[in-house]
């Protein structure tokens, strides 16, 4: 299977500019159809606490799916019925349907988007060529347990979508490789790069394999990464070293 990773500096609260900033670069990119490609958390608006009607988002993800033929996962804001938002990554296949939505279960407290974004409940994964994928959102990274979770329900890629702080940058890249060692599992971690007014971003996007080696790195660019993965070698690496049969799940409790 294709993935690619659509790095950029994303303008803040200006969803045209992002749209025709992510057209621009796949246009550039030669995409393959059926490729999953995915785009950063937030990415019309950068991490913005201000929720608006996302349909025009939505218009733009589905259009944008069928033009390439992709499966295109990107993180979008949208209302709940609280009054407060959802920090979603959507997923739409290359006819423009949506696979799968899903909602950050962490919201950044740090940040206080806990004042602004209700927390999601559910891990869910969803098939694309072969393989099992997982979508999380940024500080999500952070709390191991539930990519775990999702391993055990038979989760063999984790994308991660994200608007991480160059400040932290170090324990983004550390994180991502954590996850795809423990859990034997392609990692995707897609950031923006550039700065929004209160952060500046590293970018740091990049593709990991079972064993933790980076197969691309988009570095500090607005550029389009892109990687093979090999689902054979993977299965066949869980099998020659089978840690994960190994899970003590009387400690997951609840979570599993």
């Amino acid at each position: 299977m294709n993935i690619a990773a659509v790095q950029f500096d994303i303008v803040w609260e200006d969803p045209p500019s992002n749209f025709r900033k992510v057209r621009t670069l796949l246009d550039s990119a030669c995409i393959e159809p059926e490729t999953l490609v995915v785009l950063p958390e937030m990415f019309p608006t950068g991490f913005s606490m201000r929720v608006s009607d996302p349909s025009a988002t939505y218009e733009f993800l589905a259009d944008t799916a069928r033009r390439f033929r992709i499966c295109l996962a990107a993180g979008v804001a949208s209302p709940d019925p609280s009054g407060k938002g959802r920090n979603e990554a959507v997923v739409m296949g290359p006819d423009g349907n949506r696979l799968a939505t899903y909602r950050k279960i962490h919201p950044f407290s740090y940040a206080r988007e806990t004042d602004h974004f209700v927390p999601g409940e559910s891990i869910i994964t969803f098939p694309w060529r072969g393989f099992t994928v997982a979508p999380f959102i940024c500080y999500d990274l952070r709390f191991p347990e539930i990519f775990r979770v999702a391993v055990r329900r038979g989760a063999n890629v984790f994308l991660v979508l994200a608007n991480w702080p160059k400040v932290r940058d170090p324990h983004w890249r550390a994180l991502l490789a954590a996850r795809a060692i423990e859990n034997q599992a392609y990692v995707v971690g897609v950031n923006r790069c550039g700065s929004d007014p209160k952060h500046d971003h590293a970018g740091s996007s990049r593709i990991i394999d079972p064993k933790g080696e980076i197969l691309a790195d988009a570095e500090s660019r607005e550029v389009v990464i892109q990687g093979e993965l090999d689902l054979d070698a993977l299965l066949k690496y869980r099998k020659e070293f089978p840690a994960l049969a190994d899970i003590r799940a009387e400690f997951l409790g609840d979570a599993s």
